[in-house]
């Protein structure tokens, strides 16, 4: 118990000491930016390395067979285009931080405390599971998926970059916003925002990595990739209602 609270003093001292001399828009954009490198670029690398660190264990779980992977300049292109996304988020993020002369989210020298921690995540994962279910489901009609949604559909066997892999249009309104919006709506803690971040980016990471982790999650979008008419949300809990969770039949002629 010493133990804890004595971590737990530290950890205040120290956010109160980054509170105390680094500006909100710094650390809101400082922090953010971490996350991502730490939650999905390095995730994202260390599943593209299975193949040569591991490559009993890759070939054991991965999804798909060797002839549907991606060759090494679809990687290569994909690697550019993500960074290519990044930037544009990163730029974007500064320039709405200037443009509001404050961070989008509260930051403050007191920590969260636990029990809104686990509100305005729970609440934001609801709320992210709609933005995107029906953001990504409007991108399928054909008019957009032929001019935006096709390009993240290049990859049929998807890898973990693949997450990012899209239109710009698509990475601000589909990728990023729906992840951003909801603490922000909450006017959530900038640390419940990263940590729903870090959440939302390693499960997106995985979920394209085409191996077969966490309970069939990345067999889901998997299939997706695969079929293109199911398994449109994150958690599932849309498509069960609308009964997008299960491959639509061909109607007979």
């Amino acid at each position: 118990m010493e133990t804890l609270q004595s971590s737990l003093a530290q950890a205040t001292a120290f956010w109160t000491n980054i509170v105390t001399n680094n500006s909100p828009q710094k650390i809101e954009f400082v922090g953010t930016l971490v996350i991502q490198i730490l939650f999905f670029w390095i995730p994202s690398i260390i599943y593209l390395s299975l193949d040569v660190i591991a490559p009993s264990f890759s070939q054991r779980h991965k999804i798909q067979p060797a002839p549907k992977q991606p060759t090494r300049a679809e990687i290569f292109r994909c690697f550019i285009v993500v960074a290519q996304n990044q930037l544009l988020s990163s730029i974007l993020h500064i320039a709405l931080l200037c443009l509001a002369s404050r961070s989008s989210y509260r930051i403050e020298v007191s920590l969260p405390n636990f029990p809104e921690i686990v509100r305005d995540f729970l609440l934001s994962l609801l709320m992210r599971e709609a933005l995107f279910y029906y953001s990504h489901r409007l991108l399928h009609i054909p008019y957009l998926y032929v001019r935006i949604h096709k390009k993240h559909h290049r990859f049929t066997a998807p890898i973990a970059l693949a997450a990012q892999f899209a239109h710009p249009i698509e990475q601000i309104f589909a990728n990023a916003l729906p992840i951003s919006l909801p603490p922000q709506l909450l006017h959530s803690h900038v640390l419940t925002f990263w940590i729903f971040l870090a959440w939302e980016l390693f499960n997106t990471v995985t979920v394209h990595s085409g191996y077969d982790f966490f309970r069939n999650k990345a067999k889901m979008h998997d299939l997706h990739h695969e079929k293109f008419n199911l398994n449109y949300g994150s958690v599932g809990l849309l498509d069960w209602v609308h009964g997008t969770d299960k491959l639509e039949k061909k109607r007979k002629e």
